[in-house]
């Protein structure tokens, strides 16, 4: 076991003196498990390497100014999120990350359990598959195939009303699962549009 898995402080003063066999440590313990995070923000897994790899090359860039006294790993999931939020914003500048969705992200964000993130992304998937047939169906077809509720109806051969009120009891059936945080993981599972009518 390395010495730097010990102690998040020697980790840290290692990176500040300049030690490359700590921030090879640094990659080789969280360059996956970032990867993973920054793919389950941006759904695309090039833009998820990118963003780790600016990520470290940051880190190492400004490793004077670490602070002795904090989570190394939650500094790093932060950085990944903000590192996504500059890339959406380059890619999207037509349609800016508006301050809610944002608001809506950083509730799924805490630095004491970056495990979390992982777990209510489970969560909320297994919730979806849980909700009764016609109710996932039309969810599915809303919020996952991008349908309006007057495509869905015509789909389906139901009413609009009919689409509306399966689509507000899975919302309420999520809801009562997950809480407040379920607008931030439905964000990250189907994207800004998909989920604009429930923020």
């Amino acid at each position: 076991m390395s010495i730097f898995s010990k102690n998040n402080a020697i980790l840290i003063q290692a990176l500040k003196s300049g030690n490359t066999d700590a921030y090879t440590f640094l990659v080789d313990t969280y360059h996956q498990k970032l990867c993973t995070y920054a793919f389950s923000l941006s759904n695309d897994h090039s833009n998820a390497e990118d963003i780790v790899q600016n990520v470290f090359i940051r880190v190492w860039q400004k490793r004077d100014k670490l602070k002795d006294d904090f989570s190394i790993q939650g500094f790093l999931y932060k950085l990944v999120y903000n590192e996504f939020i500059d890339l959406y914003r380059k890619e999207k500048s037509a349609v800016a990350l508006e301050k809610k969705y944002i608001e809506a992200l950083d509730t799924v964000i805490n630095d004491d359990d970056n495990s979390a993130l992982e777990r209510l992304i489970s969560l909320v998937k297994d919730e979806i598959q849980n909700l009764p047939p016609k109710c996932k169906q039309t969810f599915l077809l809303s919020k996952q195939e991008g349908l309006t509720n007057i495509e869905i109806a015509d789909y389906l051969n139901v009413s609009i009303k009919t689409v509306e009120a399966q689509i507000t009891k899975a919302f309420s059936m999520l809801r009562k699962k997950v809480g407040d945080k379920m607008n931030g993981i439905l964000f990250l599972l189907f994207g800004k549009n998909k989920v604009s009518t429930i923020l």
